[in-house]
C-alpha cells in the first residue's frame, strides 16, 4: 500500500481542526468543479457547431462554383462538365441557372436568388433534397414548382400547395423594359433551421433557362464537390486550361469559412480563458495546504521522530493536493458530461420557459445550441487540472518537507 496516499486519504476524511482550512477547501473544491464543468460544456458546445457546421453548410453548400468571368453565362456547359469529371479530385459536377427574382404573394414580397437545379446532378454534389419537407425533393422535377426556404416561405406566409407571382427582370439591354411576371407553384418548402433557410430558392434547371431565354447548353455555371473541402487551393485545374471561355472559381471558404475560423477561435479561446480559471482555483489548494500543513505540524514531527524521511512528508502533501483537485475535477466531469449530453434540450426548454430565441436563424446557420461530447476532450480537462493541482501542492509540501521535529514538539 502507498502509505503517504493513505495517510493523505485520512486526512482529506477527517474534520478539519481550523474551520477555515475547511472553508477554503470547499471554494477550492467549487471553483475546480465549475471551471471543469464550464470547460467541458464550452469544447462540446464547440464540438456540436462543428458537426452541424458539416452536416449542415458543407453537406448543403456546393465545395465550389464555376461561373463565366466575363459573361453572366457559361456557353458550353457539356463541354465545362467533361473537363471537371476528369480532375481526379472531384465527385461530383452539377450545373445550374442563377437569377435574382421578386417573389409576389398578395402583398408581400421577398426579393430572393432564384437557383435552376437538375435534381439528379443536384444530389451528386449536396444533400439539400434530405432538407425539403414532406418528400417534395423526391417529386421535385416531375411536378416542377418552386421549392422555398422555410424563412422565406414563412416571411410571404406561403405553405406547400401555394401559388406565387415571380417578378424577373428582362436582360434585353432595355432598362425601361418590364419585369416579366411568372406564375408558379410552391412545390416543397426547405428547412435546415438556420441563416440558409433566408436565402434558398430552388425550381428545375429547364424551367429557369426557359425564364431567362437560354439554350439548353447554357447555364450559370456549374457546382462541383470534392474530396477534401479543406484542400481546395491544392487541387489541378489543368484540365480546364485550354477551355474557350474565362472562368471564375469561388469555393465555399468565401462564402462560410469564416464560420469555421470563428469555431476554432472561440475553442481556443474558450480553453485558455477555463484553464486559467481552474488554474486559480487550483491555487487556493496552496492556501488550503499551508494551513493544513500548520494544523498537522503535531502530526509532522512525530512521523519524523518515528523514522519518516523528508521525501515521505513531502509525497503526503502533494498527495493532499492532488486528492483535493481530484476532488473538483470528479464533480466537475459528472455535472459537465450531464449538461453537455442534455444541452439542446435544457436551452430549448429554457428558451420555452422566457419566450425568446437565444440563437437567431437570421444570423446563426442554426437556430439551435448544438452539442457532442468527445471523451479526449473530458481526458484533456481532466488532465490540465490535475497538472494545476500537483504545482500548487509543490510548494505547500516543500515547506512540510522542511519542518524540524525538534522545533515542533518544543512548542507543545
Amino acid at each position: 500500500m502507498n502509505t503517504p496516499f493513505f495517510i493523505s486519504w485520512r486526512y482529506q476524511r477527517a474534520k478539519q481542526k481550523n474551520r477555515l482550512v475547511s472553508l477554503i477547501s470547499f471554494f477550492s473544491t467549487l471553483g475546480i468543479a465549475l471551471g471543469v464543468m464550464v470547460l467541458i460544456l464550452g469544447l462540446s458546445a464547440m464540438n456540436g457547431f462543428e458537426r452541424e457546421l458539416n452536416n449542415r453548410i458543407l453537406a448543403v453548400v456546393p465545395h465550389g462554383e464555376i461561373t463565366g468571368a466575363d459573361e453572366h453565362s457559361v456557353r458550353d456547359a457539356d463541354l465545362l462538365e467533361k473537363r471537371l469529371q476528369a480532375v481526379p479530385q472531384i465527385q461530383g459536377v452539377s450545373p445550374f441557372v442563377s437569377f435574382t427574382a421578386l417573389i409576389e404573394n398578395g402583398a408581400k414580397m421577398k426579393v430572393v436568388q432564384v437557383k435552376g437545379v437538375d435534381k439528379k446532378t443536384q444530389d451528386q454534389v449536396s444533400s439539400l433534397g434530405k432538407f425539403v419537407l414532406n418528400n417534395g425533393w423526391t417529386n421535385f422535377e416531375k411536378n416542377g414548382g418552386l421549392v422555398l426556404g422555410y424563412a422565406i416561405a414563412r416571411e410571404l406566409d406561403v405553405q406547400e400547395g401555394d401559388w406565387v407571382t415571380l417578378l424577373i427582370s428582362q436582360n434585353n439591354g432595355d432598362e425601361m423594359a418590364q419585369p416579366s411576371r411568372e406564375r408558379i407553384q410552391v412545390s416543397g418548402i426547405l428547412r435546415l433551421d438556420g441563416q440558409l433557410d433566408h436565402s434558398y430558392a430552388l425550381m428545375s434547371k429547364a424551367q429557369a433557362q426557359a425564364f431567362l431565354g437560354l439554350t439548353a447548353n447554357q447555364v450559370s455555371g456549374v457546382e462541383i464537390k470534392v474530396q477534401n473541402p479543406f484542400r481546395m487551393q491544392d487541387m489541378d485545374y489543368s484540365s480546364l486550361n485550354d477551355y474557350p471561355q474565362l472562368l471564375n472559381l469561388q469555393n465555399w471558404q468565401s462564402k462560410f469559412g469564416y464560420m469555421y475560423r470563428d469555431i476554432q477561435l472561440i475553442r481556443t479561446v474558450m480553453y485558455i480563458a477555463m484553464v486559467l480559471v481552474i488554474g486559480v482555483a487550483c491555487f487556493n489548494i496552496v492556501s488550503t495546504l499551508i494551513m493544513a500543513v500548520k494544523d498537522k505540524a503535531g502530526d509532522i514531527a512525530i512521523m519524523r521522530t518515528l523514522g519518516a524521511n523528508s521525501a515521505f512528508i513531502k509525497r503526503i502533501f502533494i498527495w493532499y493536493g492532488l486528492l483535493a483537485g481530484m476532488k473538483g475535477c470528479l464533480i466537475g466531469i459528472v455535472l459537465g458530461i450531464f449538461f453537455a449530453l442534455n444541452l439542446t434540450a435544457l436551452i430549448q426548454g429554457l428558451e420555452k420557459l422566457i419566450g425568446h430565441k437565444l440563437l437567431s436563424d437570421g444570423i446563426y446557420f442554426v437556430d439551435f445550441l448544438p452539442s457532442e461530447l468527445h471523451w479526449q476532450d473530458v481526458v484533456l480537462v481532466l488532465a490540465a487540472a490535475l497538472v494545476l493541482s500537483l504545482i500548487a501542492s509543490l510548494y505547500p509540501a516543500g515547506r512540510a518537507a522542511k519542518l524540524q521535529p525538534a522545533q515542533i514538539l518544543s512548542g507543545y
